[in-house]
């Protein structure tokens, strides 16, 4: 797979909003996870593991969006092929 990506990988912007993102994720499988503790009622639980589910999604476009951007175009440009096999493999990942 090609390692050649220049630092860093990720703007300085797009990073802290990746990570509030990521940490309000956190915080809601906590929540989930407290739900399930206090035995509250299945269709709540499914709609808050529907929630985070959502939001992983978002998290997974901006990365994705990252790494065509700037990790995969880097590759391509300095003519590494091997870029191809791994584009793809990123993209199966997430069209199940």
């Amino acid at each position: 797979m090609p390692n050649k990506t220049s630092l860093p990988i990720y703007e300085e912007e797009r990073q802290r909003e990746l990570q509030d993102r990521l940490s309000r994720i956190e915080g809601q499988v906590r929540g989930v996870a407290r739900m399930v503790k206090e035995q509250r009622p299945c269709m709540a639980v499914l709609q808050q593991l529907a929630s985070v589910q959502a939001a992983l999604r978002g998290v997974t476009k901006t990365v994705l969006r990252n790494y065509l951007e700037r990790c995969a175009t880097d590759a391509i440009r300095s003519g590494d092929t091997a870029v191809y096999d791994e584009l793809m493999e990123a993209i199966y990942k997430f069209v199940k």
